[in-house]
């Protein structure tokens, strides 16, 4: 399917690895002018290349979108996009009774702030253009909070209440606001973590995959870690004029986690 893509201008956030990476790379095969980021240029130097080895055609922004400051930098740089993917957010396990209010704010900002900002920016534009997509990347943690992440799953629970409200404000245009929940997923944070417990446990990475699906995620359809490219495809679509009467859509790509009818 020609998703029509070509001379799209998008902004992939987080974009260096994983999920974010494979966006970036699927919207870069259909011919949007993609704009790769991470913290450091480094890092978005790295992913350019790996893009330009795959015959790909990249910018590189390196800026902490997380923070104020490195949102206000890309809207310097980048003052209008027609494509919006929020995919920027950070993780961690740990018991609810020992997270301080720092990690509760900073996730909040670095996982829904970072998104709020730049829509505030962007939307407006695109409206004026009328035509254009955001894309809150969510997950599957927003509706299934998990116990060992609580902070986590707040605000991908936030995320879904902000991508739908956004979305209210776009009626009669040819703007779309929906978001994406994925799964467990075989992103860098992920393969890294199981990893570190295959090599704590002495065991291979297998053992601990099926392990996972079998006491931790036992509701999965799936019963493997998605790839970053399945979670992309989706997005991909979302992010194109063929998805023009998907809007105010929270999207599964969860490898049936949820058990639900909606």
């Amino acid at each position: 399917m020609d998703l029509q893509l070509q001379g799209k201008s998008a902004l992939v956030t987080g974009s260096t690895a994983g999920i974010g990476f494979a966006i970036a790379e699927a919207l870069a095969r259909e011919s949007a002018r993609v704009i790769v980021n991470g913290r450091t240029a480094r890092r978005v130097d790295e992913a350019l290349a790996k893009l330009k080895s795959s015959g790909l055609a990249a910018e590189g922004l390196a800026a902490d979108l997380g923070t104020a400051a490195g949102v206000d930098e890309a809207i310097r740089r980048h003052p209008d996009v027609d494509i919006l993917v929020n995919n920027l957010g950070i993780f961690e396990a740990k018991p609810f009774e020992q997270i301080p209010d720092a990690d509760w704010l900073r996730f909040f900002e670095v996982n829904v702030l970072s998104g709020v900002r730049l829509s505030r920016h962007y939307l407006p534009r695109m409206k004026e253009r009328n035509w254009g997509r955001i894309v809150f990347i969510s997950s599957e943690s927003a509706v299934q909070i998990p116990a060992e992440m609580i902070h986590y799953g707040m605000t991908k629970t936030a995320q879904l209440a902000i991508s739908l409200g956004l979305a209210e404000t776009t009626a009669g245009t040819g703007d779309t606001v929906n978001s994406v929940l994925p799964g467990p997923t075989a992103s860098e944070g992920v393969d890294g973590f199981v990893d570190q417990m295959a090599a704590q446990r002495k065991t291979d990475r297998a053992t601990i995959e099926k392990e996972f699906f079998q006491h931790v995620r036992p509701s999965s359809l799936l019963k493997r870690f998605a790839t970053p490219d399945e979670v992309a495809a989706m997005v991909a679509f979302v992010c194109s004029p063929v998805s023009s009467a998907t809007n105010g859509a929270a999207l599964r790509v969860d490898g049936g986690v949820v058990r639900s009818i909606v």
